[in-house]
């Protein structure tokens, strides 16, 4: 199979082949790892049972699939990644703010999956094989699994989604089994020595449902359009598109999340999942343990780690896709040493999804609103400017920036970090909402409104048929050319 040599630039339609099933196989195959999988730990480590941890759980994941799922179709019409189409929003250099948004959800989520894959892989080892604990052993663990996920994410697309279609079908066995081989020691109460996180049962609960909720599908923000930028609108209806989405996403989250929540209750996790996982597995499932470890680790490490090199590549256009995958796998694998080395892992995963969380929100609600606005038709030469070198086009707005988006992201993300808990930092505003971390409803809100205020007296340029996307101030022109 060669290797993929599309970055960011507009795929053609010869090349659009995908299927919304090839879409609800990565959504799932890719999912059902263990960095997945931990987020359903983390309700019990708030010191949440089983019913406020799955209600939770749930909550959560369908309000963010709700506000997610749509910015798939946003790729659908543009055949690009979703951080160079928000250009159409933010301007062909603003764009740059998806792309850097992009990165660091997928760099953290790319971390995190090599870094619980590689602590169960040691746990795992040692207890069939006699692998000594210790540092060697988890960077030599740790060296091979981020090896075996740069190949995958050089390769490129084809073969992640190979991948992901045997995935969705071995990783949904081995999670069946191991709800057989963690039944007996099951328990609907939370560790003892788990009590509520916050103080209290609905701060807690609501805290749950953001951290391990809705973090997962606010994770796909700038991911979703790497896979359905393949998939023609020619042959394949948006409304197939946003079901299949809807159901990858939903089936793809929750089921690794209420598996991480149902093992960690039977292992009485309550300050660390890998180890007390490894320690509860009876002997005959640690083999399915250890194959569930590495390839599910793989398969979801590897698309992470495409989208990072395509957001490098959209950051740094004169870098391939390919260099910009390898540069961006050394800085994973180190953050994987870190979480393993330095940090402590509940405090250090809480505080990264709710920041990040705080930041994407509204950078989707915006880009999901110039979408409506402009009703799927888009410049695709004009959204390729900053990475041709070039300048002008119904996106150039001013100097490349739209500057009323970038404000509105900017003050939602400001709000957003103001209203936000986690273990390690409070915002200021927690005092207003009675200590209830709402931090991604504030920022969406803010985000949104503040663009929808300032742009409210746009109008079309009569650039063309597929200008509709260029929403400019309608006393100005389009802009092209300026510097």
């Amino acid at each position: 199979m060669p290797i993929e040599q599309r970055g960011v630039d507009t795929i053609p339609e010869a090349e659009r082949t995908s299927t919304p099933r090839d879409l609800v196989s990565i959504l799932l195959g890719s999912n059902l790892c263990l960095g997945v999988i931990v987020f359903g730990w983390l309700p019990v480590s708030f010191g949440l049972g089983l019913w406020p941890a799955v209600t939770s759980v749930v909550a959560g994941t369908v309000v963010g699939v709700a506000v997610t799922a749509p910015l798939a179709l946003v790729s659908l019409r543009t055949a690009t990644n979703l951080s160079t189409s928000s250009g159409a929003a933010f301007g062909v250099r603003g764009r740059l703010v998806g792309s850097v948004v992009g990165l660091l959800l997928a760099l953290g989520y790319t971390a995190l999956t090599l870094w619980i894959g590689g602590d169960v892989m040691v746990g795992t080892l040692a207890r069939i094989a006699g692998l000594p604990a210790g540092g060697l052993s988890h960077t030599l663990v740790y060296a091979t699994l981020a090896a075996c996920t740069v190949v995958g994410a050089v390769y490129g697309y084809r073969l992640l989604l190979r991948l992901s279609k045997i995935l969705a079908v071995a990783m949904t066995a081995l999670l069946l089994v191991g709800l057989i081989a963690y039944a007996p020691d099951l328990t609907t109460a939370a560790p003892p020595d788990a009590p509520y996180l916050l103080g209290s049962f609905w701060p807690t609960w609501a805290l749950s449902a953001v951290a391990a909720g809705l973090s997962g599908p606010i994770a796909f923000i700038t991911l979703l359009g790497d896979y359905t930028r393949y998939i023609s609108p020619v042959r394949h209806h948006p409304r197939r598109v946003l079901r299949a989405t809807c159901l990858g996403l939903v089936v793809g989250l929750l089921v690794p999340q209420l598996f991480g929540t149902y093992t960690a209750l039977a292992a009485r996790a309550s300050l660390d999942y890998a180890g007390p996982l490894v320690a509860a597995s009876p002997v005959w499932y640690l083999v399915p343990l250890l194959l569930a470890a590495t390839a599910g680790s793989v398969g979801n490490a590897g698309l992470m780690l495409y989208s990072m090199g395509l957001d490098l590549d959209a950051i740094l256009p004169r870098a391939t896709r390919a260099k910009a995958t390898l540069v961006v796998a050394g800085v994973a694998t180190t953050f994987v040493f870190l979480g393993h080395f330095v940090w402590n892992a509940q405090s250090a995963m809480t505080s990264f999804v709710l920041l990040l969380t705080a930041i994407g929100t509204p950078w989707a609600v915006i880009t999901m609103i110039a979408h409506r606005r402009c009703r799927g038709a888009y410049d695709a030469e004009a959204l390729q400017v900053y990475n041709r070198g070039t300048r002008g086009g119904v996106y150039w707005f001013r100097s490349g920036w739209q500057p009323h988006a970038v404000l509105g992201w900017a003050l939602g993300a400001a709000v957003g970090l103001c209203g936000v808990s986690t273990p390690l930092y409070e915002g200021p505003l927690l005092a207003l909402t009675g200590g209830v971390d709402c931090s991604f409803v504030l920022s969406g809100l803010v985000g949104g409104v503040t663009y929808a205020v300032l742009t409210r007296r746009v109008t079309r340029t009569a650039a063309g048929p597929d200008s509709g996307a260029d929403l400019v101030p309608a006393a100005s022109p389009s802009g092209a050319g300026r510097a």
